[in-house]
């Protein structure tokens, strides 16, 4: 898997995980909703201090980002309404 598609299954992995939508994950972090979804959908290439400021809001290592997948673990689907946390 390439570093960008890693990155980007990461941060949307542990984002679902948590629970937090991409409006919170950007507003904590300091970036733009928006290019919160062009990461999650490997869209665009994150700088170094991007993706720190993204593992700090997440409160993980950044070395988390590049974690390879185990066999047959799947991407976790978009959070339902209601399901994501408010406050």
């Amino acid at each position: 898997m390439e570093v960008q598609s890693l990155v980007a299954w990461n941060l949307r992995r542990l984002r679902v995980e948590r629970g937090i939508s991409q409006d919170d994950l950007a507003l904590t972090a300091g970036v733009e909703r928006a290019y919160v979804g062009y990461l999650e959908r490997g869209a665009r290439n994150p700088t170094i201090v991007t993706l720190s400021k993204l593992a700090d809001a997440l409160s993980i290592h950044i070395s988390q980002l590049f974690r390879e997948p185990v066999e047959g673990e799947n991407v976790p689907t978009t959070l339902k309404a209601g399901r994501k946390r408010t406050g």
